[in-house]
């Protein structure tokens, strides 16, 4: 091979390869060697020679595939502790591409050889991509398929130390694994930083193959937000009225005789739920919580709406008023009273819960299309507790599998598995979505289906009403979410960019956004008004499962299929702090109505409840530099035997309610 051939075949292979600034690098080094009448040697360098000749190959042989990777895993895994981390975090990506070049070369069978003998390395923190991996089985899915096209398209940033790439780059040079040093070349871009390596259990971001890089979320995340409350909310006319009666209450002395009246007064005005054990809670705690409550209240932003809101009936609103009114004020010192639910006899057929702002409805999605509500009330005149009969006899609205009055009403009309339902404000409707394509609108007054909401074309994962009800937001199966009103069959907003599944969807506090968790392990907050993508927030390492935002609008939860909670600054989009404790999938989460606790319900079998106003504080330097800032403890855990958590809400009073199902079919003891 003469000089010449050498010089047009790299050139042809750059190009090829795509490698624009390598190629136009080369063209100016081969112009000024030639103007100096220097020539180019391929015998006096002999790896040189040996790499041209490989290169110069017309095709690469599959075996070559699993050989060099296999290399490159052994030498990874005998590397030096300090190093390893970071040099095992290469493996993954190549992995991924060396599947799909054998794909796109059409060595399907090799493929699938080379995927199953090494996949077991990657299965605890990439189980869910490579889920989707296993379904690229020839070269036209590379293009069809979003999730392959985009890892082709994209290069994948990876944190290494500069020692460490000089350890991987001298390893693929030596032992001339070429076909490994081209797929790092061309589909990983090395972050090299100085200094020594960093964990891996340091880094929630060291490789990130589906998802928003970091680089893209940053642009996003620049864009002004509002979270700000509603201006003249109720919660703002109740807090200047109290605003008043503390002035007056100071002008006449603060008496005890006037305390003591005004004590009276609102016991005999409570609901059924404002019993004399909260109102002492209340008072216990209203001293030591208030001052630090209400500044923080009154200093939070007042914005507009941007959507139309419903105008509310004076008996609803003088009755969410007289539930403000009675409000525990909870704090780490005094935690709510707790109301649990438990399934029973669902034989694994249960997929959601959901519980209605006051607690006196509860409803569960099946796999036999079907979607139940218990009325509390009724279910506790019967002499019953609180257990939930879930028995699948679907032959009768009225009569159970016995001939006995069922416990509990009937809605059917989905043709697949129920997997959300969410009750409206108020607790007159009742959403629920399902694996066949639609949203279902029930009225729990007359028990029947009013409207069917189709728009998606695959399953609906999660359906949630706003704060006021009227409009609700869809999150499904084709990476979408969806923005509805209930007057209107058709979505007023399509809120598309997720790369994968949207698995959960939020509503703002004040309704101008919506935030979305999704499979691509990010969660995104959009604006409904233009319905543009708003904040991208990055850090989880697996699939989102719920989220949380909190009352004041500032702070948003998220928590994983690991059991990881993130607590996340919406201004900034920067995560406050992460909440470790549960060890399986986080179900469910819900701010306290004031919102300084956040509950959170887990396949672990336990609540656990955070202190908010710890996890939002800024950490001390000494705090950082031990790392005792990075992982928050719970204030308590609440077991709950052998039943896992699937819904939590707090009542307007703050009273928390949850539910469950036992992980066995069978009798159970419900937990209180």
């Amino acid at each position: 091979m003469d000089e010449e051939a050498v010089v047009k075949f790299v050139e042809t292979y750059l190009k090829k390869k795509g490698f624009k600034q390598a190629e136009l690098a080369f063209h100016d080094e081969v112009h000024r060697n030639n103007s100096n009448s220097n020539s180019i040697s391929i015998h006096s360098d002999p790896d040189l020679s040996h790499l041209l000749l490989t290169l110069s190959q017309s095709e690469d042989t599959p075996a070559q595939y699993s050989d060099e990777y296999g290399k490159l895993r052994s030498w990874a895994n005998s590397s030096l502790d300090l190093y390893k981390p970071e040099l095992l975090r290469v493996l993954y990506p190549v992995f991924v591409h060396c599947y799909m070049d054998l794909v796109a070369k059409g060595h399907i069978q090799e493929a699938r050889i080379f995927f199953n003998n090494f996949r077991e390395d990657h299965e605890t923190l990439h189980s869910r991509d490579l889920q989707k991996l296993e379904g690229v089985l020839s070269p036209s899915h590379l293009e069809e398929m979003e999730f392959a096209h985009t890892l082709r398209q994209s290069k994948v940033n990876i944190k290494i130390c500069q020692y460490s790439n000089e350890l991987l780059m001298q390893y693929l040079r030596n032992t001339k694994s070429t076909m490994m040093l081209g797929l790092v070349n061309e589909h990983i871009n090395f972050q090299v930083s100085p200094g020594q390596p960093t964990l891996m259990s340091d880094d929630a971001e060291f490789v990130t193959l589906i998802g928003s890089s970091q680089d893209v979320a940053n642009l996003v995340n620049k864009k002004e937000i509002h979270w700000g409350l509603l201006e003249d909310s109720l919660e703002e006319r109740l807090e200047k009225a109290g605003g008043l009666l503390s002035d007056s209450e100071k002008t006449e002395g603060e008496a005890k005789e006037g305390d003591m009246d005004e004590s009276k007064k609102r016991l005999t005005e409570g609901g059924k739920q404002g019993t004399s054990n909260k109102k002492l809670k209340k008072d216990k705690a209203t001293g030591a919580t208030a001052k630090v409550v209400r500044p923080e209240t009154i200093t939070a932003p007042r914005v507009k709406p941007e959507l139309p809101l419903p105008v509310i009936l004076t008996e609803v609103e003088q009755s969410i008023l007289e539930d403000l009114r009675n409000r525990v004020q909870l704090s780490s010192a005094a935690l709510p009273s707790v109301s649990f639910y438990t399934f029973i006899n669902t034989h694994n057929s249960l997929n959601c819960s959901s519980i209605s702002h006051d607690g006196s409805l509860v409803a569960g999605g099946f796999s036999d299309s079907s979607l139940k509500v218990w009325d509390m009330a009724k279910l506790g005149q019967q002499g019953g507790s609180s257990v939930l009969q879930g028995d699948n006899a679907p032959n009768e609205h009225v009569l159970g599998p016995n001939g006995a009055k069922r416990s509990y009403t009937l809605f059917q009309g989905h043709s697949g598995p129920v997997y959300s339902a969410t009750f409206s404000p108020l607790g007159d409707f009742i959403l629920s979505s399902s694996a066949d394509t639609t949203i279902r609108l029930w009225s729990t007054k007359l028990n029947a289906n009013l409207v069917c909401y189709k728009g998606h074309n695959y399953p609906v994962w999660d359906v949630q009403f706003s704060p006021v009800g009227h409009y609700f937001a869809s999150a499904s199966h084709d990476r979408t979410a969806r923005i509805w009103s209930m007057d209107r069959i058709q979505p007023l907003r399509i809120l598309a960019g997720h790369l994968s599944d949207v698995d959960c969807v939020q509503w703002h506090a004040n309704c101008n956004y919506i935030a979305t968790g999704s499979s691509d392990k990010t969660v995104r907050l959009w604006d409904v008004q233009s319905g543009e993508c708003v904040r991208i927030f990055i850090g989880h390492r697996s699939m989102i499962m719920s989220l949380a935002m909190s009352p004041d609008g500032r702070y948003m939860a998220s928590a994983d299929e690991d059991g990881t909670i993130m607590m996340w600054d919406l201004s900034s989009g920067r995560c406050v702090s992460p909440l470790m404790g549960h060890n399986s999938c986080v179900w469910t989460l819900a701010f306290s109505c004031e919102g300084s606790l956040l509950a959170s319900g887990s396949a672990d079998c336990t609540v656990k409840l955070w202190d908010v106003t710890t996890s939002t504080k800024a950490p001390r330097a000494e705090e950082i530099k031990s790392g005792s800032a990075n992982r928050l403890r719970s204030l308590k855990t609440l077991p709950t035997k052998s039943t896992p958590v699937y819904s939590l809400r707090f009542s307007r009073r703050n009273l928390l309610f949850a539910a469950g199902v036992l992980s066995k079919g069978g009798q159970g003891t419900p937990v209180s």
